[in-house]
């Protein structure tokens, strides 16, 4: 096995005395998806905040590319080339999307000026490589499609060379067209040897789009199972009774099967 592109180690996290957090361990390889799972304040949303330096963890380890990681804040999460796509994607709804892929870090030419050109010329390279369909360059991201609006926070984030993509909820609200436009977009990230974690309460989704699905249940971790070796009422078993798939019902085991 090669080396884990993240390697979360008995993380701990509490607020005002209840573990948000409980000793959880979880991973990804290169070219990998990892579904997290688990009902709303089951700690999986507090888990990758960690990750992406909104919250700092009581107690544990991160480790990156087999190096022990220091994640403060969302800016040391980007020096690990970690980039979260939020479920409102935090896109400028009246701006086009070069303008979007490029916010903050705007393209200049030598008199100082944003450059326009540049920036489409660059986000249309990007979208022929991820999306090659699209063709809205001039328009407001607000006149997007779903899967549209998500393709452009996904370039944003590979064009600034993310290695480890956090993805929450990234087809909610999506019909079926869009639902497989983003995951064809998985597909090519995974072919790139990004890594992703995948917030999900769906549980089709978990089974349609990742290799691994890692369930958290009060707070701790049920276990990781591979996906393609149970069924959705195993995953279900795990997420509502922390059950995992061959071993007797508890409030999450701690261990993982991979």
């Amino acid at each position: 096995m090669t080396t884990p592109l993240v390697d979360m180690r008995n993380i701990r996290i509490s607020f005002g005395g209840v573990h948000a957090v409980d000793d959880v361990s979880v991973d990804l390889y290169p070219g990998e998806v990892v579904g997290l799972l688990g009902h709303n304040g089951a700690g999986k949303s507090t888990l990758i905040k960690i990750l992406s330096g909104a919250y700092q963890a009581d107690s544990g380890e991160i480790w990156i590319n087999g190096e022990k990681a220091e994640i403060h804040n969302p800016r040391d999460a980007r020096r690990y080339n970690i980039e979260t796509i939020y479920q409102t994607l935090a896109l400028a709804d009246n701006l086009d999307a070069a303008s979007n892929l490029f916010l903050g870090r705007e393209l200049v030419t030598g008199l100082g000026m944003v450059d326009d050109d540049a920036m489409e010329a660059e986000c249309r390279k990007i979208m022929g490589r991820l999306n090659p369909n699209f063709q809205k360059f001039s328009e407001p991201v607000s006149a997007l499609s779903g899967g549209q609006r998500q393709s452009v926070a996904i370039a944003r984030a590979v064009y600034f060379d993310a290695k480890i993509l956090i993805m929450d909820e990234p087809t909610a609200a999506l019909g079926p067209h869009e639902t497989q436009m983003v995951a064809e977009l998985i597909q090519q990230l995974k072919a790139q040897g990004i890594g992703i974690f995948l917030i999900s309460h769906d549980i089709h989704d978990v089974m349609d789009l990742c290799d691994r699905a890692s369930v958290m249940k009060n707070g701790k971790l049920v276990g990781t199972v591979d996906v393609d070796k149970v069924t959705d009422d195993d995953l279900l078993g795990m997420i509502i009774l922390g059950k995992h798939p061959g071993k007797g019902a508890s409030e999450g085991s701690g261990e993982k099967s991979n």
